[in-house]
């Protein structure tokens, strides 16, 4: 069984990521620091955005981040916090990338 990560100590981890990438990222919403969930937000700075979350992957028996909303920005934003309001412990990351950059499918991340 190995350890899971804390989720403060995983977003930490995930913003450092992004700053050597030299891709904008910021914590919209604190959540739990040992527990809370965490939502991805990425904006392209064209008016639309995608949300992702880790999920649980029953075939592979793991975790890995899936895209769960992408449209205009402010129905993603709704959609947040619709989340927010049924999971005060969640953390929400917003990315800012032109080129929609995560770093979520890197080795590493799935926490």
């Amino acid at each position: 069984m190995t350890a899971r990560l804390t989720a403060d100590f995983w977003v930490g981890a995930y913003l450092s990521r992004l700053r050597l990438a030299d891709i904008p990222a910021f914590v919209v919403s604190k959540g739990d620091a040992n527990a809370g969930s965490v939502l991805i937000k990425q904006s392209p700075l064209d008016g639309t955005a995608s949300l992702h979350q880790r999920q649980f992957d029953l075939l592979s028996d793991s975790r890995r981040w899936t895209e769960i909303a992408r449209g205009p920005e402010p129905e993603i934003d709704a959609q947040i916090a619709r989340e927010r309001a049924r999971d005060p412990d969640l953390w929400v990351i917003e990315v800012e990338d032109r080129h929609g950059r995560t770093l979520l499918d890197e080795p590493g991340l799935d926490g």
